[in-house]
């Protein structure tokens, strides 16, 4: 199983009043860590989309909130692939703080072209991800 850990410090701007990370960034943070995800395989999204001609549309997302992220914490998010069918590819995350979980997630994806027609996941995504 390939896994990425993308570190990253809470700001200030994503926080509210009392220090503590508003709900919607964590999938911002999501988006982060399975970038790097598919980076660190050799698949960076830019290239999917320019030389394959393929975007990954998100059909569904979730997370489940244990703990609070606070302002300046310093996180790692964890990230796997979760399912890879014929059109879609699914990830999973945790949210860390030192040992602490603070979260846990996924994200499903289909392949899509520009016009949001759903395309056949590329050979060389089920290769990099067997």
């Amino acid at each position: 199983m390939i896994e990425h850990t993308t570190n990253l410090r809470v700001r200030y701007k994503e926080t509210d009043q009392m220090g503590v990370a508003y709900y919607s960034n964590y999938l911002v943070w999501f988006e982060v860590a399975r970038t790097e995800l598919l980076r660190g395989a050799g698949h960076a999204y830019s290239e999917l989309e320019t030389s394959q001609g393929l975007w990954l549309m998100v059909v569904e997302a979730n997370c489940k909130y244990r703990m609070p992220a606070k302002y300046d914490d310093l996180l790692d998010i964890y990230c796997t692939v979760g399912n890879i069918g014929n059109t879609s590819m699914s990830f999973n995350y945790i949210v860390k703080r030192g040992s602490v979980i603070l979260a846990e997630g996924m994200t499903s994806h289909v392949f899509t072209d520009k016009s949001a027609r759903p395309k056949r996941v590329p050979s060389i995504i089920k290769e990099a991800f067997k």
